[in-house]
């Protein structure tokens, strides 16, 4: 048996102001969409918003189904318009804001697993890495450089040749 160590590194901003201004934005337009979602089940919102290549912004929201399944997290949302609508614009950054209805959150909240996923295959297919920031409410703001350091050994179109 080989044991093998995976390293990921993970930047963390204590501040809003330190983050670069396009972020700062980012940020801002994230949690406008984190006021969108519709979760009355888990009475947890996520807002998502995507900064592509021809300097577009694309948001989404988390929206709940009381049929567990059928909804959609923020990222995916997001994501999802941003292919549909510029199908051939790269995705360079997205920027995530969550956290509990009416309760201030200073943890940050990394994507989820099928997210994390979505967002691989699209850093995949378009052959360059995604940063991704993502925070609590408020607080401290943490950030990948490639969402492949979120998830390694991702899965991708490679596995199904």
């Amino acid at each position: 048996m080989k044991e093998y160590q995976i390293k990921s590194t993970i930047y963390e901003f204590d501040d809003l102001s330190e983050c670069p201004e396009y972020v700062q934005l980012l940020i801002a337009k994230a949690k406008e969409a984190r006021e969108k979602a519709y979760a009355p089940y888990s009475n947890f919102k996520v807002g998502t918003a995507i900064l592509l290549a021809n300097n577009e912004i694309v948001t989404g929201s988390n929206q709940e189904n009381a049929s567990y399944p059928s909804g959609l997290c923020a990222e995916r949302t997001a994501i999802y318009y941003a292919g549909a609508k510029y199908p051939n614009v790269n995705i360079k950054t997205i920027a995530i804001c969550a956290g509990p209805v009416g309760k201030e959150n200073t943890k940050a909240v990394p994507p989820c697993g099928a997210c994390r996923q979505a967002i691989a295959e699209y850093e995949q297919k378009q052959k360059t890495p995604i940063e991704v920031y993502f925070m609590g409410t408020k607080g401290k703001i943490k950030m990948v450089k490639a969402l492949l350091e979120l998830l390694p050994l991702s899965f991708d179109k490679g596995f199904l040749e």
